[in-house]
C-alpha cells in the first residue's frame, strides 16, 4: 500500500527545517543546494513542494505570522477598550517574542527592495491589506460601541502607517530600547485618543 503524504504538512516541515539556516545566513546567500542539504531532501523533492526559494520564504513567514497572529489575537481579546487594543496592535512589533519573525522579515524586505518580483509585491500587498483591515476593525468596533467618534475612522490609516513605519525603523535602525519605544507609542496613542474618544 502506498504511503499517503500530507503535502501541506510536508511543505511546512521542509520550511521549518530550513528556518534557522535562513535566519543565521542572509537569505540571498542561501542556495537551493544548501536548503536541500539542511532539509535532507533532493532538489527534485524541493521543487515538488516549492516553486523557488521565494516560495519557501513565503511559507516560513506565513508559519511565523500564524504564530504571531495567534498571540496578537489573544492579547487583543484581553484588551478592554479600543485605545488598549490599538496599543496592543502597535506594541507587539517591539516585543522580544517576535524577534524571530522580525529577523526573517528583515531579510525578506532586503530581497523585496533589491528584487521586487510580482510575487513579492503581491505578497506584501496582501499582508498590508490583511493587517490594515484588522486594525481598522478595532476602530469600527470602537465606534459601534460608542467609545470613539465616527470620524475617528479617518485616523485609522494614519496610525496604521505610523505602526508600520515604527516597525521598519526598528528593523533598519536597530532601535533596541523596546521599553522606551513602547512608552513613546503609548504616549502617542493616548494623545490621539484625547481627540477621538466619544
Amino acid at each position: 500500500m502506498a504511503i499517503i503524504v500530507d503535502k501541506a504538512q510536508k511543505r511546512r516541515d521542509i520550511a521549518l527545517s530550513c528556518k534557522n539556516s535562513l535566519i543565521v545566513d542572509e537569505i540571498s546567500d542561501v542556495s537551493i543546494s544548501k536548503i536541500t542539504k539542511v532539509a535532507g531532501i533532493s532538489k527534485g523533492s524541493f521543487y515538488d513542494y516549492f516553486e523557488n526559494k521565494n516560495d519557501l520564504i513565503f511559507e516560513i513567514i506565513n508559519i511565523s505570522l500564524i504564530n504571531h497572529n495567534k498571540v496578537k489575537k489573544d492579547r487583543l481579546k484581553a484588551a478592554k477598550t479600543a485605545k488598549d487594543k490599538v496599543k496592543v496592535f502597535l506594541q507587539i512589533f517591539y516585543e522580544e517574542e517576535g524577534d524571530e519573525l522580525k529577523n526573517i522579515y528583515k531579510e525578506f524586505l532586503s530581497i523585496s527592495l533589491s528584487n521586487p518580483t510580482k510575487d513579492i509585491t503581491e505578497y506584501h500587498k496582501n499582508r498590508y491589506d490583511e493587517y490594515f483591515m484588522w486594525f481598522t476593525s478595532i476602530f469600527e468596533d470602537g465606534i459601534k460601541n460608542g467609545e470613539l467618534k465616527p470620524e475617528s475612522i479617518n485616523l485609522a490609516k494614519g496610525l496604521f502607517i505610523l505602526g508600520n513605519g515604527l516597525f521598519l525603523s526598528k528593523l533598519t535602525c536597530n532601535f533596541d530600547d523596546n521599553d522606551n519605544n513602547m512608552r513613546e507609542v503609548n504616549e502617542y496613542v493616548d494623545f490621539i485618543f484625547k481627540f477621538i474618544e466619544a
